[in-house]
């Protein structure tokens, strides 16, 4: 079953063939809300992170239609798809960083889809968006202290944070998080999820997670997508997956072990 329309994004006949005729994306029909958190789940290859990849064009969709805001993300280009990813908030796995520059620096970069070029080049960035950097910093857990410390001496845990505040430097309508958590120890990634959830509740922003961890999905999660072979097979709430809807997913009993 799909989400009832009327949401944020919608995604229709969706294909994607990094090879001719040999589709990574089957078909894929979404309507995503204007809130809440949206796990996707399936074994590696099945094409999750491919589809999070086509919402934001980092890769250029076969066919298909992705409406957010409006417009379909999948025809444009130039300036006006640069202005549409500046709405798409998106959290990384490697947490992309900068790696020399300090936490507020990488938080600020948040900004630079928005600013003339000229701006962030000489690291001029306003008082108002200095300010909004620092409550940033404050609102995903890390202290101020942390504003001046190089991104290369942070925790992974850290980083995440960071990367989670740099999104929502965009003030984005839309946050794709592509497995945030895969890189992190169990406590960790469990603060992450907590997080990414709050923000989702706290600011209505709908949130889009590739996550291998079916738990973490479970809690966190009010909506989740099951994909296998570049299809959807499982779409619905958390408490509706059962053993034979994984099975499905990740082919066989023996997906746990």
């Amino acid at each position: 079953m799909n989400a009832a329309g009327g949401g944020v994004l919608s995604i229709t006949g969706l294909f994607k063939e990094y090879r001719s005729g040999e589709p990574v994306l089957k078909n894929i029909n979404l309507e995503i809300e204007a809130s809440g958190v949206t796990a996707i789940i399936g074994p590696s290859g099945t094409g999750k992170s491919t589809l999070i990849r086509c919402i934001n064009r980092l890769v250029d969709p076969t066919a298909g239609h992705i409406i957010f805001r409006g417009e379909d993300l999948s025809q444009l280009k130039g300036k006006a798809l640069r202005e549409a990813r500046c709405h798409i908030g998106m959290v990384f796995q490697e947490y992309n960083l900068v790696e020399r520059l300090t936490v507020i620096e990488n938080v600020l970069c948040g900004k630079l889809g928005r600013l003339p070029i000229w701006r962030p080049l000489l690291r001029k960035f306003s008082d108002q968006d200095i300010t909004r950097a620092f409550d940033l910093i404050d609102s995903v857990g890390l202290s101020q202290e942390f504003a001046s410390r190089r991104a290369d001496a942070l925790s992974g845990g850290q980083r995440q944070r960071v990367g989670i505040a740099r999104a929502l430097m965009q003030e984005p309508s839309l946050i794709l998080a592509d497995e945030p958590t895969s890189s992190l120890d169990p406590k960790t990634s469990v603060e992450i999820m907590e997080l990414l959830d709050q923000v989702s509740r706290e600011r209505e922003v709908p949130v889009i997670v590739n996550i291998h961890n079916v738990d973490l999905a479970r809690r966190f999660a009010s909506r989740i997508i099951g994909m296998s072979a570049g299809q959807v097979v499982f779409d619905g709430p958390p408490d509706a997956l059962q053993d034979t809807h994984l099975n499905e997913i990740y082919g066989g009993e023996d997906w746990q072990a």
